[in-house]
């Protein structure tokens, strides 16, 4: 029984490996922060795991779905339909999951206004923190509302010109 061969599966394999990992490298910690800092990274790594998912294999698929559809592929429809919408929701949450923790941890250490401020003794993770509120800003408010009206999740009919435009000069991933 492979557990990979499932999206639960594979999560549930990957959380575990992760725990494993953490309890090696933890030393018996019992210390908040740092479990905290463990999953701000295992949701950083989705997150970005899935950034290079879009852009190396779902972008590069749709565009050879398409080509195909007028040979009897299956057309975009194929990805947009059933796979994009749940990947996309991974990507949304896994952004919010790692600005979340790592706002949490920067609160715990005492410094999250100092880092967000720049201040001395703080400022290099205040860059780290402004990219990834930045980058939080970027899936939330430009690339999901956009998504929805390529993939037709806004509830609403869009003429072809305008998801053309959305696909040519709104963000990408």
């Amino acid at each position: 029984m492979n557990p990979l061969k499932s999206i639960t599966g594979t999560i549930v394999t990957g959380v575990v490996l992760s725990a494993l990992v953490m309890l090696i490298y933890a030393d018996g910690s019992t210390n908040p922060i740092e479990w905290a800092v463990w999953f701000h990274v295992l949701a950083g790594i989705t997150w970005v795991g899935l950034l290079y998912y879009f852009n190396f294999v779902q972008v590069p698929a749709v565009a050879t779905a398409l080509s195909e559809a007028d040979s009897g592929g299956p057309g975009a429809a194929a990805i947009n339909k059933y796979i994009a919408p749940k990947a996309l929701l991974w990507f949304r949450w896994t952004a919010l999951a790692t600005w979340l923790s790592g706002a949490a941890i920067l609160m715990k250490m005492g410094i999250l206004h100092s880092a967000f401020m720049l201040q001395p003794g703080a400022a290099t993770i205040g860059v780290g923190a402004w990219l990834g509120t930045i980058m939080l800003f970027n899936v939330w408010v430009l690339i999901w509302p956009n998504q929805k009206k390529i993939l037709g999740l806004d509830g609403k009919t869009h003429e072809a010109d305008d998801a053309d435009e959305h696909r040519h000069n709104g963000p990408i991933l």
